[in-house]
């Protein structure tokens, strides 16, 4: 499973909300089967719907 948190903790050179899709797409293409949102992303592009993008791009992979 795929944490939020921990992709923001292995990123820490992370500067947006585009970049953070990113690294999401990434990993996902590596194989992670469930991604699970457990905190907000602290950049300040970050949308008021962050959760449905997030989840957008994870799922885009698929």
């Amino acid at each position: 499973m795929l944490y939020l948190s921990e992709v923001l903790i292995q990123n820490p050179d992370l500067e947006s909300f585009d970049e953070l899709k990113q690294v999401i797409v990434e990993r996902a293409k590596q194989g992670e089967v469930f991604f699970q949102m457990d905190i907000k992303p602290p950049y300040f592009d970050t949308p008021p719907r962050w959760e449905d993008q997030l989840e957008a791009v994870f799922s885009s992979v698929r």
